[in-house]
Parts: C-alpha cells; structure tokens; sequence
C-alpha cells in the first residue's frame, strides 16, 4: 500500500483510459441482465473501487463482466419467476444472492483457496466462454430488431387471461396465510377479487409477456414476432454501432473503438431527432444504499440460492484470477490469488449494496489500463471514480442512449468472448475433451450455466482419472537390471555432462503427465531460465500424456522462449503428447523434427556439433 502513489502520471492516464472503455460496457451489461443500466454501472463503480483497493492484483480493473453478466442474468430470471414475475419483488432476494456470492469469495480467500481455482480442465472453460457469447449474441437479436415483448400489446392481450389466474392465485394465498377458508367465506374471496383493476391486469398480463421473451429460449421462441413488427432504425442503428467498433480498430486503437461507436451513433440519432427507443432512465446522484435485503429476512426464503451464491462466487474467483495471470504475463510481476479474492468479494459485496451488478476482474479493461501506464491499484480506484463522476454529471445525457446501440455493444462482446482457438482445435483434439467441450457449451445455452460447469467438471475429472490409469498400465512393467537403459534409469546419463556446456544448456525434467492441475507450474519454468542459456532440454520421457491445458501450456512457453533465442530439444518425446503437438503443429512450427532426440545422449552431441551457432 506504500507504493499505491507511485507513477502518479501513468496511473492518471490509465485509470481515466480503463474508466472510459468501461463505461459502454457497465451500461450493456446491466440491461443485459435486466436490472437496468444503473445496476452495471453501479457494480463497475464499487467492485472496481474495492477490489482495486483491497485486492491482490496491482493493475486489475474490476467489474461486471460476460460471464458474470451472463450468470447474473439466470440467477435474476430465476428469482424474478419465484416472485410473481414481479422484479421489484425479487430486487431483494436478488441483491441478497449477490451480497452471498461476495461474501463466499472473502471466504474463500481466507482459507486460503485461490491457488486451487487453477484446477480447471481447458474444455470446460473453453466450452462455458463460448456459451457466454452464443447467449449473448442471441438474447441481444431482439433489442437489434427493436422488438421488447413488454410493449408489445397483442401479446399483453393473448396473457390476460393468465394475469387474471395469477392475481386470483395471489388472493387465495394471501387468505390462506391469514387463516381464511374459501370454501366458508367465499364472500370474502369475491370482495377481494372485485378489488382488482384493469391497470392490474394489464400490469400483471405485461410482465408475464416480458418473461416469456427473456433467456435464450424466450429469445428464440420471440424471434418470428420480432420480425414482423421489426423497426429498421434499431437495426441500423446496432449494425452501424457494430461496424464502426470493428472498423475504428482499424484506423486505431489508442481511442477505444466501443466508446466511439457509441458516442458517434448516440449523437447522431439524438440531434437527427430520430424516434428511437432509449435505455431505462439511470437515476442521477450518488448511488444510494439498498437495505431491503435484511428487513423480514427469513433463511428458508434464500436457503435455495445459496448453491447459487457459491457458484456464482467460483465464477468470479475464476474469471479474476485467469485475467491476474495475464497482468502478470504484462508486467513481470506476481499476483496474490488469495487476497486478490479477498478484494474481489469486498468489492461485490459493496456493490450488491448499492444494487450494483456483480463482477470480476475484467481482461481488457486490464489490459488497456496497462498499455496506457497503470502500474498500481491507484489507477483503479481512478477508473472508479472516473465512472462516478460521469454518473453524477452525466445520469441525464446517458440516459438518452439508444438501446440499440448497447444491443451492437453487446453483439460485439459476444463475438469476442468466444474461443475460437478451443472451436478450431475440435478436428485435433481427443474425443473425450471434445465432448466435454460440447456437453458444456449445449447444458449451458439451453439449460442451465451453474450446473453446466458442474457436469462439465464431473466429465473432465472422470476422463483424466481413466486417461491416467490406461497410462500408468501401460508403463508399469519389469526390466531386467542389465537391460536397463536411460529411461528406465533416468538422469544418470546427466552426470558426464560437459563443462563447457553447463552455463549455456540447461534441462527440465518433466517426470509425468502434463494436465490442466500442473500447467501453472509449467509456465514457471520460464521465469526460471537464465539469460545466458542457448539451449533448452525438456525430458519427455516420463510425460505419457498431456491434455489441452497442458499443449497450449506448452505452446506458449515454446512460443516465448523462440522469442528469447533460446533453441528448445525434446528427449524421449512419446507418441500422445507427439501426436497432439503435430496436430496443431507446434511440430514442426515451434519444434523442427531434427530437435526430436529419442536418447539424451543424441541431444548433448546436437547441440555440442551446433553450440558455435549463438558462440
């Protein structure tokens, strides 16, 4: 904390830079997740804040983000469902869940769990990041068609009639709470039901209308009512937005393409006076405290959504610790996962407080902060206060936005979240991880995110228990003493190693599989080379198998150490992990086949007939 105030002038520049590319983002995310677009930019203003303040990652910008949103949109819709369809009802409930969820994560740190948070197999990642964006991308196709079920009336019309039942269910458990039998004081139940109103109806008929087109299946189901009451100006309006943040990278990149697109086409569509339909109205002033929560708590009513506190918790820790890792990657420094969760939980437990969205640590807010100077948790704390002030100054102006245009913001994120290198990889990987892959990626677009990832670790975990016994087996055999050669006994063919050699060669000895639960401490080994060495010699010998974390693992630490003109030999290299490098052609790519030695031996005399080549 004694060097927060250091590099004053970078952290400036790139906490205002990190503040202005989060603001289009806070506002999209929170009318994705229905709260409305002071909720996103709430939770960008306290969880960046707080967790910038408190967290284990000096550079991290914080808020809400892809996954999250999208997580928090199910737990929303779910909770709304048990209420009525009733948001106001549900806010509560709501805000309670995510107060949980920050709380879990502080939990977490304390004892000492964020180091475990690594123990993620790739294919479940990959699938659950492109679930993110297949559901991102379809629930924004009706606010890009400007369609919301809400305003439309025929379909308010044809849910009249479940109105009516729900609202006469209503008043039979409000009798039935106050000891009322029906059956002997029917009377009473007619008074009450002649009590009932039009504009009740309607109101109840309107927000059954708007669930039926939330979530990904609404979504669909919506689609051919959207397209026959289509209105071409949001369109055009969502598909200028997305081509000018695509085309603006183009010209550059040191303007943020998101907050030009929406700066240009908001403006545009403001003084042209066109009749557009604007996001909800974001209150001005400071955001005020919402304790609704702890008044008439009962523990029954939210036992249920503890299991989704938690998991929406390991999301979080998940989604911040993996963009630690890049800041790290960025600034040759080392994070503190257990604190950095610490922070993170402080920051969203503010947050719920304030009805702000949950969030995480966000990569490219992250990783613009970086670029633009930020090397403490000032610059943070800056992009926090940058978001603040506009709320206060601006809540007016932003509330004349398009929806439109948040709705092109978001298409462009979807797109982006996807792994496309995971997609690309399905012809070369094993089955098992494919449909890992696939198992994720269908449960968490058509059923359920939480339990998505669940099954999905369920599968991995039960795929590499087999892949590693089938391995052991294989390998577990008897070798007669003399018989004996340089794998079974290994390393005693290093003891002769020439002196001439030792300050430039240096060897890593892999001595087993190469999986997702290892990977960290692979990637280590860089930071572990000297810069005198020339050559590198990994030991393959003893890695029978290696699973897609541990090949992009690989794949990055060769990649790096190509750009330090360190020369890098396999010895002993085996059939599985070969197979799978030649797939994705780290061989011969990274690794020519003539640096393939099946004998150490056959190594040291390589690079002995080569060493004048970096003399």
């Amino acid at each position: 904390m004694k060097n927060i105030f250091t590099n004053l002038r970078g952290n400036l520049f790139g906490g205002i830079t990190a503040g202005i590319v989060a603001l289009p983002l806070a506002l999209a995310f929170g009318v994705q997740s229905g709260l409305g677009p002071s909720a996103g930019l709430y939770g960008a203003i306290m969880i960046g804040f707080f967790a910038s303040l408190f967290g284990g990652t000096n550079t991290q910008i914080s808020g809400p983000t892809a996954p999250m949103t999208a997580v928090s949109m199910v737990v929303i819709a779910g909770i709304v469902a048990a209420n009525n369809g009733s948001i106001e009802q549900a806010i509560p409930y709501i805000l309670l869940v995510f107060l949980l969820a920050g709380l879990f994560q502080i939990c977490l740190g304390l004892i000492g769990l964020g180091k475990y948070i690594k123990y993620i197999p790739y294919p479940v990642v990959s699938g659950f990041m492109t679930a993110i964006g297949v559901i991102i991308l379809i629930t924004q196709v009706l606010p890009v068609l400007g369609y919301y079920s809400k305003t439309d009336s025929d379909l308010i019309v044809q849910y009249t009639p479940q109105a009516e039942e729900v609202l006469l269910d209503k008043i039979l458990k409000e009798e039935a709470e106050e000891g009322i039998l029906v059956i002997k004081d029917f009377e009473e139940t007619l008074a009450r039901a002649k009590m009932i109103t039009s504009d009740d109806i309607n109101q109840e008929a309107q927000i059954l209308a708007t669930g039926s087109g939330s979530g990904v299946l609404g979504s669909i189901k919506s689609i051919p009512r959207a397209i026959e009451n289509i209105k071409w100006l949001e369109v055009g309006l969502a598909f200028a937005t997305i081509f000018i943040i695509f085309g603006f990278k183009r010209i550059t990149t040191k303007v943020p393409s998101t907050l030009v697109a929406l700066v240009l086409v908001s403006l545009s569509a403001y003084f042209l006076k066109w009749d557009y339909i604007p996001i909800e109205n974001i209150p001005s002033g400071f955001p005020g405290l919402n304790l609704d929560m702890f008044t008439n708590f009962k523990f029954g009513e939210i036992s249920p959504y503890i299991f989704t506190a938690l998991t929406l918790s390991f999301l979080g820790a998940i989604d911040s610790l993996l963009t630690s890792v890049v800041a790290d990657n960025m600034t040759k420094t080392r994070h503190n996962p257990n604190q950095e969760l610490i922070g993170q939980g402080i920051g969203n437990s503010v947050a719920s407080l304030f009805g702000g969205l949950p969030g995480a640590g966000a990569t490219i807010r992250t990783v613009v902060n970086i670029n633009s100077g930020g090397t403490t948790k000032l610059s943070g704390m800056i992009a926090s206060i940058v978001l603040l002030i506009i709320t206060l100054a601006m809540a007016p102006i932003a509330s004349q936005i398009p929806a439109a245009v948040l709705a092109g913001i978001l298409i462009t994120v979807g797109i982006g979240v996807m792994d496309y290198k995971g997609l690309k990889a399905i012809p070369n990987m094993p089955r098992s991880e494919t449909l890992i892959m696939i198992v994720v990626l269908l449960l968490s677009v058509f059923w359920d995110l939480v339990y998505a990832v669940g099954i999905g670790l369920v599968l991995a975990a039960l795929v590499f228990m087999k892949k590693i016994g089938d391995s052991t087996a294989s390998r577990s055999k008897i070798v007669p003493l003399q018989n004996a050669d340089e794998l079974s006994l290994p390393w005693i063919d290093e003891v002769e190693l020439p002196k001439a050699l030792k300050e430039e060669v240096f060897i890593k000895r892999l001595a087993g599989p190469l999986f997702f639960g290892n990977t960290s401490d692979f990637q280590e080994l860089a930071t572990q080379i000297p810069t005198t060495a020339t050559h590198l010699i990994i030991r393959m010998g003893k890695v029978s198998y290696i699973d897609q974390s541990g090949l992009y693992a690989m794949e990055e630490l060769l990649l790096r150490l190509n750009k330090e003109d360190v020369k890098v030999l396999f010895v002993g290299l085996m059939e599985q992990p070969r197979v799978l490098m030649e797939n994705i052609d780290i061989i011969p790519d990274l690794i020519p086949k003539r640096r393939i030695f099946p004998k150490f031996k056959e190594a040291l005399i390589y690079i002995d007939n080569n060493i004048e080549d970096v003399a």
